[in-house]
């Protein structure tokens, strides 16, 4: 037990550390971005004596490592300042379009996984099979096609040439269960159909490696059918790989969602983040920036942790 939480504070100490780095090239990056902030808010005609004041007030003409520190406080306080273009604190911004994001994630997640994981191992029972053939051919057909695609062709389809749904998702304050299928219904059915190709593929390849194992051979001989042998056998002992692979392909979502909000019009934190990009609200988008990052090193570090608790191996 010593050994394993040893390790699990290693991994997040880890991924803290990563975390700050991340930190201060999202700084960077984000003031290398053409385009003065304060002259957006203020528009063209504004004198240079106002904008120099508001660039005072703003803390924007202190050196570059200052206003890192600053903002590293500011973030670590919870208090990560005021947007720009706004001029309400982001505090509140992202706090009402977080939890949209969330909704987005977590229903496309309960769809996908289970689809997915379901897909991946009837691939890996018959392997070598012409259902494995076409499986797999379907998969890497999904994992080919943009999402940008899959959205556009959906909207297309189900919203202008059958006008089932909306091409616009916004769902009200309390929906009814027809509003809250119209609203999510094409944008998880686009997350779904990528995140489903990449960790079917990725089960599949998962299962197969361990069902060349020599345990494997031995369950066969002593009569276990191909069903028992895959789930009894072969899949707890895959469930690391597995593990890592939904967590690395939920981790696009980090990146999915924000063409899918754009195309949509669903008011979620990456339309946010968009939107600061367009506005130069660099506070914002910092913030934005980092949530995404923080999730993705959250999801990969859920993915180490299951796969040290299901591999006895990796916790010495």
């Amino acid at each position: 037990m010593t050994t394993i939480v040893e390790l699990l504070l290693r991994r997040l100490g880890a991924s803290l550390a990563t975390l700050l780095l991340v930190s201060a090239v999202v700084f960077l990056i984000t003031n290398l971005l053409p385009g003065d902030p304060v002259q957006e808010m203020l528009g063209q005609a504004a004198t240079p004596e106002v904008v120099e004041a508001l660039r005072a007030k703003l803390g924007l003409n202190e050196p570059a490592y200052l206003r890192y520190l600053h903002w590293l406080g500011s973030m670590l306080s919870g208090s990560p300042g005021v947007s720009i273009a706004n001029n309400m604190p982001v505090a509140e911004l992202v706090a009402d379009r977080l939890p949209r994001s969330l909704t987005l994630a977590g229903i496309t997640t309960v769809v996908a996984v289970p689809l997915a994981l379901l897909v991946g191992i009837v691939a890996a029972m018959h392997h070598g099979t012409r259902t494995d053939s076409i499986i797999s051919g379907l998969v890497m057909f999904v994992v080919a096609v943009p999402e940008f695609l899959v959205a556009t062709v959906a909207v297309l389809i189900f919203a202008v040439k059958l006008r089932w749904l909306s091409a616009v998702s916004y769902a009200p304050p309390d929906p009814t269960l027809a509003e809250f299928l119209e609203t999510y219904a094409l944008p998880v059915l686009t997350l779904s159909l990528v995140l489903v190709g990449q960790m079917a593929r990725m089960t599949r390849a998962a299962l197969i490696e361990q069902l060349q194992q020599p345990y494997i051979e031995m369950a066969v001989l002593k009569g276990a059918s191909p069903a028992r042998v895959v789930l009894r056998h072969a899949l707890p002992n895959a469930v690391g790989p597995i593990a890592n692979a939904v967590a690395l392909s939920l981790s696009y979502l980090m990146g999915g969602v924000v063409i899918i909000e754009v195309i949509f019009n669903y008011p979620g934190i990456a339309s946010l983040m968009v939107d600061s990009v367009t506005n130069r609200d660099f506070p914002l988008l910092q913030v934005c920036a980092m949530l995404f990052c923080a999730g993705y090193l959250i999801l990969v570090l859920l993915a180490d942790v299951a796969a040290i608790l299901s591999n006895p191996r990796l916790r010495k």
